[in-house]
């Protein structure tokens, strides 16, 4: 009975291209069969060049997305140097795990551009964390994205061409799953930062591919 009143259920993304890392999620948050909201955040900037998307309770999401910002920043003061994905990652994937007891309800992708590279790590509720080297999906739609972005997937592939097969992948899971859906966010992180794209700019796309 306390599970179904925790707004969850989503599909997010995660891409590993050629010149950067694109991650996107859809909007809604669920309570068993009730959607609960229509614009709920999944996907969170922790640092300069990186991201975090969420699949599972929002609230605990919420609560990992500024804890986590926080340590980002601390591990800057302290080394005067900006963290790695690979830092941040197991940063958290140490925070899920002491309270594996207890666990945050929550699947994680962190990723990023960092002076080691481009890369995003996929974390489990109890802290296990795998490093994805091209795609990874997370959530109840994930099944429905990963049929798409396997099918139309390429290494070699811009972060342009990145950001339209992930909203293509979210799409298709948005009409598939009924917990995923009421829009689209998605990011670009590149050499040159963090982008973050309008609604308008993600209509564009999807016009594209709804004919």
């Amino acid at each position: 009975m306390i599970e179904e009143k925790i707004y969850k259920g989503t599909t997010t993304v995660g891409l590993v291209c050629k010149d950067g890392v694109v991650m996107a999620t859809e909007k809604r948050a669920t309570m068993g069969n009730f959607i609960a909201s229509r614009a709920a955040k999944k996907i969170y900037q922790i640092a300069d060049r990186m991201a975090m998307t969420t699949a599972g309770s929002v609230g605990d999401a919420q609560f990992l997305a500024r804890i986590i910002r926080i340590e980002a920043n601390l591990y800057e003061i302290r080394r005067e140097r900006k963290p790695t994905v690979r830092a941040i990652a197991t940063l958290t994937s140490n925070l899920l795990n002491s309270y594996r007891y207890f666990p945050y309800l929550v699947q994680l992708l962190i990723g990023g551009i960092d002076s080691e590279g481009k890369s995003i790590y996929s974390i489990d509720p109890i802290g296990g964390a795998i490093e994805e080297k091209d795609i990874v999906a997370t959530g109840s739609g994930s099944l429905t994205a990963y049929g798409v972005l396997e099918d139309r997937f390429t290494p070699e592939m811009s972060v342009d061409e990145a950001v339209e097969l992930a909203v293509r992948a979210i799409y298709s899971a948005m009409k598939r799953d009924s917990a995923s859906g009421d829009g689209i966010d998605v990011v670009k992180i590149t050499e040159d930062g963090f982008y973050q794209y309008s609604p308008e700019e993600v209509e564009q796309i999807l016009a594209k591919f709804r004919k």
